[in-house]
């Protein structure tokens, strides 16, 4: 499947400087004394990293600009890839998230930090994580989020599979029946091996039109979309993930969790 971002050059012009760009936080961690780097998802540069000079003082005008889950507007200017956070501004209010919603947007945080290439424009990845940021709030619809969100992330990458038929035959998907899925190949009908694990094929379709009425279709996307992104992942684990065997995060977690060192 063809990839559906594409490379936004206007960030090569001579004035090096961005403004007003939609964008939210993805990852913060120290840098030096008292300043931070910040990765950001933004809507026209894809996955981009910023200096923010002194963030971590007090009564910092760039404070805003280190919040996750909320919209903002970002500037910034400078002549190589690492850049300079000139300005940033909340331009609306998300709700606050705390308990299973923070873990689960850490999670979609560390997602998008992990497999989005920087400078590279996804509008449409873009929207879809506004509204799923927008979205994680509401404990009853976490699950069909996130899944929808996955399947948006591997289709916008380029590695997403077809829902309807099958991969090595390209028979259509029958409700009735089960398959396995394999990452390269996608769906297959399933044999007595027992190697891969099943899906029946009404969850598979149930999962391709974005229905998660039934528990089980959620338990199998589950599951699935684990499977799709294990690939992309090169067995590192998401450390986002160990945050669901702990107590519930303390609110201040949401301004300053990061799942690196500052050595990164």
């Amino acid at each position: 499947m063809m990839s559906g971002h594409y490379a936004l050059w206007v960030m090569t012009t001579s004035s090096n400087r961005v403004e007003g760009q939609p964008a939210y936080v993805l990852h913060t961690i120290p840098y030096k004394d008292t300043s931070n780097l910040v990765d950001y998802i933004s809507r026209d540069y894809g996955r981009v990293r910023m200096v923010v000079k002194g963030g971590r003082r007090s009564g910092s005008r760039l404070r805003d600009g280190l919040q996750p889950f909320q919209p903002l507007q970002i500037s910034w200017q400078g002549k190589g890839e690492l850049k300079n956070l000139i300005s940033a501004e909340t331009v609306s209010v998300n709700p606050f998230l705390q308990g299973r919603s923070l873990w689960c947007g850490l999670y979609l945080n560390e997602l998008v930090q992990r497999l989005l290439p920087s400078w590279e424009a996804f509008p449409r990845l873009f929207a879809y994580y506004q509204l799923t940021v927008s979205s994680l709030s509401d404990s009853d619809s976490i699950e069909p989020v996130l899944r929808i969100f996955e399947r948006r992330l591997i289709e916008e990458l380029g590695f997403g599979v077809s829902f309807s038929h099958c991969g090595d035959n390209g028979e259509r998907i029958d409700a009735q029946c089960y398959y396995q899925f394999d990452p390269q190949r996608g769906f297959i009908r399933a044999d007595s091996s027992g190697q891969l694990p099943s899906y029946s094929g009404v969850s598979i379709l149930a999962i391709g039109a974005d229905d998660y009425q039934l528990a089980q279709t959620c338990r199998y996307a589950k599951r699935l979309m684990r499977a799709a992104l294990a690939p992309q992942l090169e067995g590192k684990p998401l450390k986002s993930r160990a945050l669901f065997q702990t107590e519930s995060p303390s609110p201040t977690e949401n301004k300053n969790y990061h799942w690196n060192t500052a050595k990164e």
